[in-house]
């Protein structure tokens, strides 16, 4: 599982982490990962979930941390505790709280959770997108902030998207369709000028579980201040979240008339990013949503 010079260093960190003489007895796989090894590290003191990438993607843990952090700061709803963040034996390590979770199986946590996220989002910044960059699943993701929301998704999400795609091999008609959406989509917010909202920016179904007492948990962040409504789109991606979970959201705070047509242009995004991530078993859908999205913003 572990090296032994990885094991020593990685205790040697958790060490620091607890304040104490930590020793790793076990190391658990955790699976649910698509992009880090992800470990269980238990010993006497208590347990530590162990995320690993080589030392040349450091940077990513750092974002993922500072991420963690600016959720924990709105103080709306639970997120894991950075231990440590570090190298060793030329890996990037991120440590985190253990936190015995699942999935949102029951109405009440469903609703619990709906809630916690239109909290999240009446925390608000200044400016949309984020003082620095940072990535969505290992594809690098811009945040250079500005006042003008509808350029900031074209500019820094969709086309770099769509560049990445190009690059790929992935020509023709999903990038005809990509600069039919990029010269349209500013008319999506003529009348529509959306709150700065601090975003978790990877809200799917594998990014939300709750606590055995029903408390919600976020992570897995990709954070920046923008539209909620993204947030609430992708999480409807990928076998969504249960129905009482976007009835508590409405509850707490309505989505705002044109929802339906701007979750089509985010999740685009989304599917763009695991076209360029996972390749062509996501092509059809991505040329599928550009093209019908190209075809409503030119009428």
């Amino acid at each position: 599982m572990l090296s032994a010079s990885l094991h020593a260093e990685l205790e040697a960190q958790a060490r620091a982490a607890f304040g104490t003489a930590f020793r790793i007895d076990s190391v658990t796989p955790v699976s649910g990962g698509d992009i880090n090894t992800t470990l269980k590290l238990e010993g006497p003191e208590g347990a530590i979930f162990a995320k690993l990438r080589p030392a040349h993607d450091a940077a990513m843990f750092a974002a993922e941390a500072d991420g963690l952090q600016a959720l924990t700061n709105c103080d709306a709803i639970r997120v894991p505790a950075v231990l440590g963040i570090g190298e060793a034996a030329d890996q990037a390590f991120l440590f985190l709280e253990w936190l015995d979770m699942s999935p949102l199986r029951d109405a009440a946590t469903a609703r619990r959770a709906g809630a916690a996220l239109a909290a999240l989002h009446q925390c608000t910044g200044e400016h949309y997108g984020w003082a620095q960059d940072n990535f969505i699943g290992s594809t690098p993701q811009r945040n250079l902030e500005t006042d003008n929301w509808s350029q900031f998704f074209v500019q820094r999400r969709l086309q770099p998207q769509f560049a990445l795609a190009a690059s790929k091999g992935f020509k023709g008609d999903l990038q005809r369709n990509g600069e039919r959406i990029a010269e349209r989509a500013p008319g999506l917010f003529v009348d529509y000028r959306p709150l700065v909202s601090l975003l978790h920016g990877d809200l799917w179904s594998g990014n939300l579980a709750a606590l055995a007492d029903g408390t919600p948990v976020l992570f897995d962040p990709a954070c920046y201040f923008g539209d909620r409504d993204t947030d609430v789109a992708m999480s409807e991606l990928f076998g969504g979240l249960p129905l009482e979970f976007y009835a508590a959201y409405r509850a707490n705070w309505p989505l705002a008339e044109g929802y339906e047509q701007r979750k089509a242009l985010y999740n685009l995004y989304h599917v763009l990013n695991h076209l360029n991530l996972f390749g062509g078993g996501y092509l059809r859908q991505a040329e599928r949503m550009a093209a019908m999205l190209a075809t409503e913003l030119g009428r």
